[in-house]
């Protein structure tokens, strides 16, 4: 019976609402803009995130580096200063591999040798904006990178100085297009290497393209660039989650005495986490999102007054019809429910219109960004009960006015 009652409150409130299309238009299209606001700018929000944590997943699992910065600076007495720290030289970051025996973790020495290196191939070269990094066999593993052709290096190939490298994913389609990358040979400095790797595409990240560097064994490009003060990375990746936070602490102390540090000196070297950047990045996106709330909630509170409004109308020009209701025999909850379903069905039809404008929104300005869309059921759901609850408020008091509508001056009503 309820069931039947329900179908048949659909059914009027489908009539009412084509009997006044052009006013239901309008009022849908209100409220899709307040949610389509809330949508895309989510959509946007949920794309960037996806973005950040892909390109920075490249980083590796449970890895830290030592480095000259943290990319931090100190305050001391309330006033913020940049501390100088020295390069971590070759010797010390061997020295500190040697020493750092932490169990379940692999430390990788690494130095990015040039970021403008001409590559060349047969008779063909490349443009100046090649990066070069010098590494060891634990460098791919310990930065989450992969091939997508051939191998990574072996510690054969490192101890050796084998005269192999690892190219990115754009030679592919550049200087080595149309051929099997694996085994051909490049010329670096005059340096001829074998290719043995192709790594498998990263994009670029924060304008610094990952596709184009070279991978080449660390004390081979010791000896091609020979500049003074370069500074090297360690890296170690840590076995086991649990242990992170103690072989972190482990490695801390291990490069103090490396630099021969006092106890009562601060650290002149950065320890960055892998997760560190990702985290601080993605706390900012979360402001993103609390101000597309604070946009959709505004425009949503105005969506919500105009609905009101055309439901207070459609009560006052259907007054007689109410009145002729109630002569019948209608209750009063028969006639608040009517009016209830007819405000949700509008509500609802204004946040499918806006959830479905909201995607193609977000989406169009995600690929316009190059940002990794992702279908925002977070920003959905948020809208169908965003929706719901302006339907909720909005027909309330339509709904009561026209329950309490004394049947004798409604049928009264002109």
């Amino acid at each position: 019976m309820m069931l039947k009652l329900f179908k048949e409150n659909i059914r009027i409130a489908l009539g009412s609402i084509r009997t006044q299309l052009l006013r239901t238009v309008l009022t849908v299209m209100i409220i899709a803009i307040g949610i389509t606001a809330l949508v895309s700018i989510l959509t946007v929000v949920s794309a960037l995130e996806n973005t950040i944590s892909s390109d920075f997943a490249s980083m590796g699992a449970n890895t830290f580096n030592m480095k000259q910065y943290e990319n931090t600076t100190r305050n001391r007495g309330g006033d913020e200063r940049v501390i100088i720290n020295p390069i971590i030289s070759y010797p010390e970051a061997v020295a500190f591999k040697n020493k750092y025996t932490y169990p379940f973790t692999e430390t990788s020495l690494s130095f990015t040798a040039t970021s403008a290196a001409e590559v060349k191939y047969e008779a063909t070269k490349t443009d100046p904006e090649n990066s070069i990094l010098g590494v060891d066999e634990y460098f791919m593993t310990n930065s989450g990178l992969e091939t997508s052709a051939g191998r990574n290096f072996t510690g054969f190939d490192i101890d050796n100085n084998a005269y192999v490298c690892v190219v990115g994913s754009d030679f592919e389609k550049g200087l080595l297009k149309d051929v099997n990358p694996i085994d051909k040979i490049i010329a670096i400095r005059g340096a001829k290497f074998k290719v043995i790797g192709v790594l498998k595409e990263k994009g670029s990240t924060f304008g610094n393209n990952q596709d184009l560097r070279v991978l080449i064994p660390i004390q081979l490009a010791r000896s091609l660039f020979t500049a003074p003060n370069i500074n090297y990375t360690v890296s170690v990746m840590v076995g086991k989650k649990e242990l992170l936070e103690q072989a972190l602490d482990n490695a801390t102390s291990t490069m103090r005495r490396v630099r021969k540090l006092s106890p009562v000196k601060d650290n002149n070297f950065g320890v960055v986490r892998s997760d560190d950047l990702i985290n601080r990045i993605l706390g900012i996106t979360k402001y993103l999102g609390l101000a597309s709330w604070l946009i959709g909630i505004i425009t949503v509170l105005g969506s919500s007054i105009a609905l009101m409004n055309i439901m207070i109308v459609s009560v006052t020009e259907r007054t007689r019809e109410i009145g002729v209701r109630k002569a019948l025999g209608a209750k009063k909850t028969t006639i608040a429910i009517q009016f209830f379903i007819e405000t949700l069905l509008i509500g609802q039809m204004g946040g499918l219109v806006g959830i479905i404008f909201g995607i193609l929104i977000g989406f169009g300005i995600a690929t316009a960004m190059d940002f990794a869309f992702v279908i925002p059921w977070g920003a959905i759901m948020a809208a169908f009960i965003t929706s719901f609850i302006v339907a909720i408020a909005s027909g309330l008091y339509p709904a009561i006015k026209a329950a309490v509508l004394d049947p004798i001056e409604a049928l009264r009503y002109e």
